[in-house]
């Protein structure tokens, strides 16, 4: 982990309440996919934890979602040229074995984002499946991004573009032609819980679980999730990637 002052490159909306931001580090830093930062915004204590999308050299590439007035500041007022501190990278990310070859992703919302990192590694090394949720038309993109792998299947809710329902749904539909080896999954907890009760004992699946944070190395103890043994995890520095199983969802 590194603390940079990061010089922004571009920070634009591509998509309804959605921003793509692209900053330069000074330095090339190695980040895994499905690692994350930290964003420092001026005028509020904590820091955003933001998943990275692309990692090209110094460049790196996080979107985000406008949720509050910390992520709307971050949008509002920060342009092309201004500089920002960022914590990265944090968190373990995703890690697929050499054996396993097909790879299937699935996402929902601000978690396409971490998977879109995945895409980038694994494709065109491996086969890709990408199944991505979004709400609508309106809420999609990063496509051409998504569209490295072997196969695309865009989701929305209300049938505005691709499938109409859920990611996971239209993951299980392909489940037996595809035979995935792994899958590597990110998104609200309900579509989580979805595809564990769908997926897991069948093939392994590894979660990136989004949850609040403060500071995003493991103190604070904000993120803390439930282990299905009884223990508990902190998702910044024990995850965010988890073994499906290992985890209360």
């Amino acid at each position: 982990m590194r603390e940079v002052t990061a010089t922004i490159l571009e920070n634009v909306r591509i998509a309804e309440d959605t921003w793509s931001l692209t900053f330069a580090c000074g330095e090339e830093i190695p980040v895994r996919a499905g690692q994350f930062c930290m964003v420092g915004v001026n005028g509020f204590p904590l820091r955003r934890p933001i998943a990275v999308c692309k990692a090209e050299g110094e460049r790196i590439t996080v979107c985000y979602r406008l949720k509050g007035a910390g992520t709307r500041t971050l949008a509002e007022t920060y342009r092309h040229g201004e500089t920002l501190s960022v914590l990265l990278p944090l968190g373990n990310g995703f890690f697929v074995k050499e054996e396993e070859r097909k790879i299937a992703v699935v996402g929902g919302g601000a978690g396409v984002f971490p998977l879109i990192a995945a895409i980038r590694r694994y494709a065109p090394e491996k086969e890709v499946f990408a199944y991505m949720g979004f709400r609508n038309r309106a809420s999609v993109c990063m496509e051409y991004e998504m569209r490295r792998g072997n196969k695309l299947v865009l989701c929305t809710d209300d049938g505005s573009v691709g499938y109409k329902g859920s990611s996971v749904r239209a993951f299980m539909e392909d489940f037996g032609e595809i035979r995935p080896d792994v899958v590597l999954a990110c998104g609200p907890l309900p579509m989580l819980r979805a595809l564990k009760s769908a997926a897991a004992g069948r093939v392994p699946v590894y979660v990136s679980l989004e949850e609040r944070m403060g500071c995003g190395v493991g103190a604070c103890l904000v993120c803390v999730c439930e282990k299905t043994g009884g223990e508990h995890a902190r998702v910044c520095k024990d995850g965010p990637v988890f073994e499906i199983g290992e985890v209360k969802l």
